[in-house]
């Protein structure tokens, strides 16, 4: 049985704190202390070897995310990103607003149309998330990847944390906390506006959920104009416990900042980026993939 699937003692079951434990145990075992330790070296994106498939797969099973790097540097082809992520069972592609026709997302920085009024597609920092929190319920980005054709001539730097470590974090300061946070009620995205029309409704939700596969979802953003938490003071203290854990200085939070040809394959884990500075010989530019479906376990 896979180390991220339950179907009889789930321990994100609050009424089940054995098998919690249990999980907890091997989920802390050897957990990687460095964000090197994520990296794999790949030869060929489009088809990995078995020894590269199976190590990056290892690494996800662990964290919920690994990074590749491969030898394809600042070549802007889509088909590179998309052809490594259906190695890993990553196939349907969320068309989000501000993806391409094909699904994928240029994320750059844009001046002078829509997208140059959302944060991704400026240069400015943009605060813990998971991609998509603002989907339905019925559409949730459970899968995510990134690919660097070119890094920014400074910043641009990543936080990543493994959604199943905040959840360890919220529960052992306090059971009730993870209460809270699956309730449907617990956060509520406002409606996007733009130029005076509604694009997106209001929507509600669990931060916490559990899949049918027995797998951990977790949806989650800081950024304060964004969402609208519960007024109940559970609640409000599990997110103030949250937002502590994200600006620590814990070792479970890795720092990268991805070079050509690199990428980020995870199961949408929580995830930052610093601000940046372009300068004539050097434009960030990253490929962003968001999927309905997790990394398949093998």
């Amino acid at each position: 049985m896979s180390a991220l699937k339950y179907e009889l003692n789930n321990p994100f079951n609050l009424d089940d704190d054995t098998a919690y434990q249990a999980w907890r145990e091997h989920k802390l075992e050897q957990y990687p202390e460095r964000v090197e330790d994520l990296i794999v070296e790949i030869k060929n994106p489009h088809q990995l070897t078995g020894a590269e498939s199976e190590a990056l797969h290892a690494r996800c099973l662990k964290t919920n995310m690994a990074i590749y790097a491969g030898p394809t540097g600042s070549d802007p082809d889509k088909a590179i990103p998309k052809s490594l992520g259906k190695q890993f069972g990553l196939t349907k592609l969320d068309c989000n607003m501000g993806a391409d026709d094909d699904g994928i997302t240029a994320l750059k920085v844009v001046e002078g149309e829509w997208r140059g009024g959302y944060i991704p597609y400026t240069n400015r920092l943009i605060h813990w998330h998971t991609d998509g929190y603002y989907n339905t319920l019925e559409q949730q980005i459970r899968g995510l990847q990134l690919h660097c054709v070119s890094p920014a001539a400074s910043g641009g730097e990543n936080a990543l944390l493994d959604h199943e470590i905040a959840y360890i974090h919220l529960r052992d300061s306090d059971p009730d906390y993870i209460r809270a946070l699956m309730k449907p009620d617990a956060m509520t995205i406002p409606p996007n506006i733009l130029d005076g029309k509604e694009i997106r409704p209001a929507r509600s939700g669990p931060v916490f959920s559990v899949l049918e596969d027995g797998s951990l979802h977790m949806r989650y953003t800081a950024r304060t104009r964004s969402i609208e938490w519960s007024p109940d003071p559970l609640t409000r203290s599990a997110i103030k416990t949250l937002e502590d854990f994200l600006g620590s200085s814990s070792p479970y939070i890795y720092l990268a900042t991805l070079q050509p040809g690199q990428g980020l394959i995870s199961n949408n884990v929580l995830h930052d980026r610093s601000g940046f500075n372009n300068d004539e010989k050097h434009t960030r530019q990253l490929y962003r993939l968001r999927y309905y479906q997790r990394i398949t376990d093998t």
